[in-house]
């Protein structure tokens, strides 16, 4: 291998470790939270903000949850 190929190798290396850490650190939002926070920054900018979100129904436990 030549010079120039193990740099770009090394290059094309780095590129795909710093893109790889590129994100948010932290729980993901649900989808009811997400529209929750976008209502919320549409209010600040004074844009329309749509209709409400409605609150998801809360998960009932079924009795073979503990297999999955």
């Amino acid at each position: 291998m030549t010079a120039g190929r193990i740099l770009v190798t090394l290059g094309l290396i780095a590129a795909v470790g710093m893109a790889s850490a590129c994100g948010r650190k932290g729980d993901l939002d649900t989808p009811y939270e997400a529209a929750v926070q976008a209502q919320k920054d549409a209010q600040k900018a004074g844009q329309p903000a749509g209709s409400a979100p409605v609150k998801p129904v809360e998960d009932k436990p079924f009795i073979l949850d503990p297999l999955l």
